[in-house]
């Protein structure tokens, strides 16, 4: 859990400078060009906190998904697999697979919402109005995402959904 933390804490600004990369091709824009750029325009504007916009949750997810994960893959382990089958090293490697892909499936809010707060009014675009509400906090935009019901928005490639009361431009019947 240690090694695991410290992991998120090193790669979080650099999770940071990419999210706010990516978003910048919302407005089409070209505040972040290259990393050493990126680093020095993220300091300039919010300080040294400004690398750490999101961690919280994103800590929260990462030690929420290990320990049920472990857990999970413990019990399967433990109770639920026959210790006389013949493969059951590749069969615990499955279980931790299967697990982790359920504990990931659960903790993805905090993902969410982590991506949400490194992006949020930082200058871009797409983490201002009318792309993306400005949040005081991270908790903020939790209690938003949970009453509009889009807590797993994103998390599913094919499974997609407009959330409840948005228009689009497809509804307004306009061509892109």
């Amino acid at each position: 859990m240690m090694a695991r933390s410290a992991a998120t804490l090193v790669t979080h600004p650099f999770q940071v400078i990419a999210l706010r990369s990516m978003v910048q091709f919302i407005g089409r824009e070209t505040k972040y060009c290259g990393l050493c750029d990126s680093i020095v325009t993220i300091y300039r504007e919010e300080g040294i906190l400004g690398f750490f916009a999101g961690l919280i949750p994103r800590l929260l997810g990462d030690i929420i998904s290990l320990w049920l994960c472990n857990s999970l893959a413990y019990l399967v382990n433990t109770y639920a697999l026959d210790s006389g089958v013949s493969t059951m090293s590749e069969m615990k490697s499955y279980s931790q697979a299967v697990t982790g892909f359920f504990a990931s499936m659960l903790t993805y809010p905090f993902v969410l919402v982590s991506n949400l707060m490194a992006v949020n009014n930082c200058g871009l675009a797409g983490g201002s109005p009318p792309y993306s509400p400005v949040y005081t906090s991270w908790v903020d935009c939790w209690c938003v995402l949970q009453k509009e019901g889009n807590m797993s928005r994103g998390n599913s490639l094919f499974f997609r959904k407009v959330p409840f009361g948005k228009t689009y431009c497809c509804d307004l019947r306009m061509l892109i």
